[in-house]
């Protein structure tokens, strides 16, 4: 009897696996490859204590798109841009829902969080409101003056502990700024000072809500077990916003008891909306959690790191220092502006890099499949989940490093010729070798002439949109200066040159035009090439005209055979070949 009832548990539980084996291996519902996971836990042994970076270095195994088993959730990790483009351009609303982590649904945050909630009416609302009340050119500009502002107050304040010999918290003073910004943005008040310890307060706040939404959670591994919430995330989080709100809370009030409108902010204007029951209080007070908690540690961090990068590299910081005199002529004690970023390129590589090496978030809100989706050649199975891994991944990461331009350090140049030797009779077919070896960007020595070679699309493409003016000028060779010719291609005759090819040759209505004498002239080439072909003569097809070698042939071939007979003959002068 004991045996029989064992077997009645066990028959079920065997053709669950079976069944489950099937499936997986089922070429319609093939998942990426990934780590065999391990019992219950799956492949949560695998995380560590830095889950990005073991996700990294798993992906290099398992490629851009893995599966990972996290307890009892599928979750498919994408490392690469191509894919996420893929995923974002083609199945976007399938895989546009959130797996909500249980940390954020801490006095349900989750309910109003525009970044967790579903697709659905409610969320569109939201959206539309954030664009079009406060991430406008607009509202921007406007604020073109506070930025200054609190810049300037960054600058004063690390100036004076330099005069006194004080340290400075990088981290401290940054987020402070960032801080004071949002606020004055919002509330058209400041929510902390430099010498203050209100901004670390806010600052540990911040940081504690995002560290313990991002960390893993067995309540999210494993749902079932989410009402008991074993690690206590849930309930601190929940502190953390409980605290955050009551400061909002209090400014809100007070606002609510004076007359709405009497800041021209973006509290006042989010009220307005609440007034007009286009929103409610909780989505403006989930809201100010979300752009807060988002805006203030994530911009300190980059700084921090920007500054600790450089620290490790004096050579970039006296770049970049030396790119700023520059700028200010050396010395001039007028501030950098907003206008001048566009001609520091040194340093927005340096934020670039930064963002690339360290970003603020390794992984995007995690989403979850509505329905089965094809990816990539893969299965992704209904209520997955997709994690999109920034680290590794931002500006291309998995693709080719594009280093600095090669000198060539294998084939150094000789003296006198340089690289000339390299170049043989055929300079693009030994260019484009070269290329292979030393990249899409590499340096060559021709003589005494540097030249820098390009064979990349995507380098060619910032040369031509980011430094056009810079690289505009032609290098001469010395055959162009043959009777004067190149006086006339000097500016501004290039100008006015330039202005009469576009106006008055190369127009769609002199094209439009010439139809009927391009016709004429393929004619007499049909002609010419039909009358050598009756006469048993050859064609030299480089002087015949510039027509494609194989539609030449398939005619001649139809002449030859008799066809096309009754084709217009058009050829009269056939010695003008």
């Amino acid at each position: 009897m004991e045996c029989y009832s064992i077997s009645i548990l066990l028959i079920p539980i065997i053709l669950i696996f079976i069944l489950r084996y099937l499936l997986k291996n089922s070429p319609k519902t093939k998942l990426p490859a990934g780590p065999n996971p391990w019992p219950i836990i799956g492949n949560i042994h695998l995380l560590g204590s830095k889950p990005h970076r073991s996700v990294a270095d798993l992906s290099k195994t398992y490629g851009p798109l893995m599966t990972l088993r996290l307890g009892s959730i599928t979750t498919i990790v994408i490392s690469s841009p191509d894919v996420a483009k893929e995923m974002f351009l083609k199945h976007d609303m399938d895989l546009a829902s959130r797996q909500i982590p249980d940390s954020a649904w801490a006095v349900d945050h989750a309910k109003f969080s525009m970044a967790w909630l579903p697709v659905c009416p409610k969320w569109r609302e939201i959206r539309k409101i954030l664009a079009i009340q406060l991430f406008t050119n607009q509202r921007l500009d406007a604020s073109q003056g506070l930025r200054k502002e609190k810049v300037n107050e960054l600058v004063e304040f690390v100036k004076d502990c330099c005069e006194k010999g004080l340290a400075v918290n990088i981290g401290n003073v940054v987020f402070t700024t960032a801080l004071n910004l949002l606020s004055n943005t919002f509330f058209s008040m400041n929510l902390s000072a430099y010498d203050s310890s209100g901004s670390q307060e806010f600052k540990d706040l911040a940081w504690h809500i995002m560290e313990e939404i991002g960390r893993p959670n067995v309540s999210d591994f494993f749902p079932l077990v989410k009402a008991l919430d074993l690690q206590g995330v849930r309930r601190r989080v929940s502190t953390s916003f409980r605290k955050m709100l009551k400061v909002f809370d209090k400014i809100i009030d007070e606002r609510l008891r004076h007359h709405i409108g009497s800041k021209d902010d973006v509290l006042d204007t989010l009220l307005s909306l609440v007034k007009q029951n286009e929103l409610t209080l909780d989505d403006v007070r989930h809201m100010l959690i979300d752009l807060f908690a988002a805006g203030t540690d994530t911009t300190s961090n980059t700084i921090e790191w920007a500054l600790t990068e450089l620290l490790r590299h004096p050579e970039k910081m006296a770049k970049a220092q030396a790119e700023m005199e520059q700028l200010l002529d050396k010395g001039q004690s007028r501030s950098i502006q907003e206008s001048d970023i566009s001609k520091l390129p040194y340093i927005q590589a340096i934020v670039k890099e930064t963002m690339r090496l360290h970003p603020a978030a390794p992984f995007l809100v995690p989403h979850k499949a509505t329905r089965n989706v094809e990816l990539c050649g893969y299965w992704v199975p209904k209520n997955a989940q997709g994690e999109i891994q920034m680290f590794g991944q931002i500006l291309n990461r998995s693709h080719p490093k594009v280093e600095e331009p090669s000198s060539l350090q294998d084939q150094k140049p000789w003296p006198i010729i340089g690289n000339i030797h390299l170049l043989g009779s055929k300079p693009h077919c030994s260019v484009a070798n070269l290329s292979k070896t030393y990249g899409p960007l590499l340096s060559l020595r021709l003589g005494s002439i540097t030249t820098i070679v390009i064979s990349s699309p995507d380098v060619a493409k910032e040369v031509f949109f980011k430094h056009d003016l810079a690289f505009a000028p032609r290098h001469l060779p010395d055959a162009i200066w043959i009777l004067g010719h190149i006086e006339s291609s000097m500016c501004p005759e290039w100008r006015h040159l330039r202005k009469i090819s576009a106006i008055q040759l190369f127009t769609n209505q002199r094209l439009d035009a010439s139809q009927g004498l391009r016709k004429k002239k393929v004619n007499e080439l049909v002609k010419f090439a039909k009358g050598c072909c009756e006469k048993g003569l050859a064609i030299d097809i480089g002087k015949a005209g510039p027509l494609d070698l194989q539609g030449v042939r398939r005619r001649t071939r139809g002449f030859a055979r008799g066809e096309e007979k009754d084709s217009p003959i058009l050829w009269q002068n056939s010695r003008s070949f």
